[in-house]
């Protein structure tokens, strides 16, 4: 599939891969008759799910369920969604895993729905569609798709239009990830140890759904909306109910700090991941590597530099200057080659960023003096061994200009640059 177009995955592929088997895993804290809700619909599946598992995050009683369905549970140390579902993934076998909240109730056809994608791609993560509805006192006897309707309350706005504007993520991007929802979420057994499942050490309400799906996409994987795979949500939105602003300030903080992906990462503070990583030839003059690094930091100041160790004496030191034999850390989602020295303004280097269409892995610029590459796609071309997932584009234009010796450290520390003032006249 190239880029992210999901939508090209081959019909019918369910039936042509036999025997594979469905595990749901169920988060579950003291919600018991949500739980027998969520469990109810479970049986009633089009696609019975082969094992169901309660992950309990610390109940003070473990949650009552009928036969045939495995409760692990963790102690009580707070909310911990991810350390949970991470062990109730742990204790199953399926080949396909879906993720449910035990206040989040499936209608019939959300197993089957939600599982045909990852089947036929298994780098495929899938969420499905919550509505919200007030649930109380309704029992779980009832068929939710009856009952859910006329007690529906309203749906996160920007939720559904962000679904609509990106054609259900199929026009998904590295912002994308804010449209994911751990509690409708469904992807292959072995996409899940890939990626290495959710970051246990969340341990508030939030976050944990956003940097998986963040690793999910920078590692190379798909990322799909399924709008007709509906679970209902027992109460409103998180977003409709007041929330203590020092736990939005926690959660937003913790995901700037582990993730790289743009509009939640850090955008000038050196802390997190890097998202940009530059590597710099060994062979540029030394006028030219700390006019070039220079620049370069001016407009992208979170940006990661990997030099020589000549050239690091050269810079000096700085948290962002790494050395050249530094692996790629896998957060990073554009790496630059720089075979030359380049100048420019901020702009000039910030719209290399904008180059990338998701659907090239490398573009040349400045003549040759660079590379730019979409580190998302070589990951996937080289995962599946093959280079047409990352094919080069066509240059790529922006204002960065090769670096030339009448471009001096004073005229670009100045601002003046290639442009040296002209010689004053002292005659009298």
């Amino acid at each position: 599939m190239p880029g992210n177009r999901w939508d090209l995955a081959p019909e019918g592929a369910p039936g042509q891969a036999p025997g594979r088997r469905v595990s749901v895993v169920v988060t579950h804290f003291e919600q018991q008759a949500e739980l027998d809700r969520t469990l109810a619909a479970l049986r009633r599946q089009t696609r019975r799910p082969d094992e169901v598992v309660v992950a309990d995050d610390g109940s003070a009683r473990a949650p009552a369920v009928p036969p045939g369905v495995r409760v692990v549970r963790q102690h009580d140390d707070g909310f911990r969604a991810a350390a949970a579902r991470n062990l109730g993934v742990a204790a199953s076998s399926g080949d396909l895993l879906v993720l449910l909240d035990a206040d989040t109730v499936p209608e019939p056809h959300f197993v089957e729905r939600m599982v045909a994608l990852p089947e036929a791609l298994p780098e495929a993560l899938v969420v499905g569609r919550r509505r919200h509805a007030d649930l109380a006192g309704t029992s779980p006897d009832h068929a939710i798709e009856e009952v859910a309707p006329p007690l529906e309350l309203p749906e996160p706005a920007w939720l559904r239009e962000a679904y609509d504007a990106s054609r259900d993520l199929l026009d998904a991007d590295g912002s994308s990830h804010r449209f994911v929802i751990s509690a409708v979420l469904a992807c292959s057994r072995w996409w899940w140890d890939e990626v290495g499942g959710f970051d246990a050490t969340f341990s508030s309400y939030g976050g944990e759904d956003w940097d998986f799906a963040h690793r999910s996409w920078t590692a190379g994987g798909l990322l799909a909306h399924r709008r007709d795979a509906v679970a209902w949500h027992d109460g409103p939105d998180a977003g409709a109910r007041t929330r203590d602003p020092d736990a939005l300030l926690a959660e937003t903080v913790a995901v700037a700090d582990r993730g790289a992906a743009p509009v939640t990462a850090w955008r000038g503070l050196l802390r997190g991941p890097a998202d940009v990583v530059v590597t710099c030839a060994p062979h540029l003059a030394d006028t030219e590597l700390l006019v070039t690094v220079d620049s370069l930091l001016a407009a992208l100041p979170r940006a990661v530099v990997r030099l020589s160790d000549a050239h690091r004496r050269m810079v000096g030191p700085d948290p962002r200057v790494v050395p050249a034999d530094s692996a790629l850390p896998s957060t990073a989602r554009v790496h630059l080659e720089l075979r030359r020295g380049l100048v420019g303004d901020a702009w000039a280097w910030t719209s290399l960023l904008d180059g990338l269409d998701g659907t090239t892995g490398r573009r040349p610029l400045a003549d040759g003096c660079g590379e730019v590459q979409d580190l998302r796609l070589l990951r996937r071309a080289a995962r599946w061994g093959r280079p047409d997932l990352a094919p080069e584009g066509p240059p790529l234009a922006t204002g960065l200009r090769p670096w030339t010796s009448e471009v001096t450290l004073a005229s670009w520390l100045g601002g003046w640059a290639a442009h040296p003032p002209e010689p004053r006249d002292h005659g009298g």
